[in-house]
């Protein structure tokens, strides 16, 4: 995520938003990005419904749960309930019709968009 927020002037330079989703409460998400000190808004999704129609939620192994307490990491309490679901980590580039010029979809959470990839998509988009 910090690399996407360092690029955040490239992507104003295109007239493109960034927005994170999380599926944390409000209070959490809120939390989360002061936490970060990020620059763009992160959104609650509540109960994982936007991330269900992308197809990205999963549900934690009970084998992981335990280890996740061990960390110090309540998913209960993060996302205000306990179905311990979480989201893939995913980007979207999508355009003002609502329809998806980039996508980048990796269950391995340390793999994330790079930059470039994501400006190389807004360029496109604006001709």
């Amino acid at each position: 995520m910090r690399a996407l927020q360092q690029a955040l002037p490239e992507f104003k330079r295109f007239g493109a938003t960034l927005v994170a989703v999380s599926p944390e409460t409000p209070d959490n998400s809120l939390a989360t990005a002061e936490k970060h000190a990020l620059q763009f808004p992160v959104l609650s999704d509540r109960g994982n419904r936007v991330a269900r129609q992308f197809g990205l939620v999963f549900s934690l192994p009970p084998e992981l749960r335990h280890l996740y307490g061990q960390f110090g990491i309540d998913l209960p309490k993060q996302n205000g309930d306990e179905t311990y679901e979480l989201p893939v980590p995913a980007t979207y580039v999508i355009d003002r019709n609502r329809t998806i010029r980039f996508a980048f979809v990796n269950t391995d959470y340390t793999k994330r968009a790079e930059p470039a990839d994501v400006t190389a998509a807004l360029q496109r988009l604006s001709g």
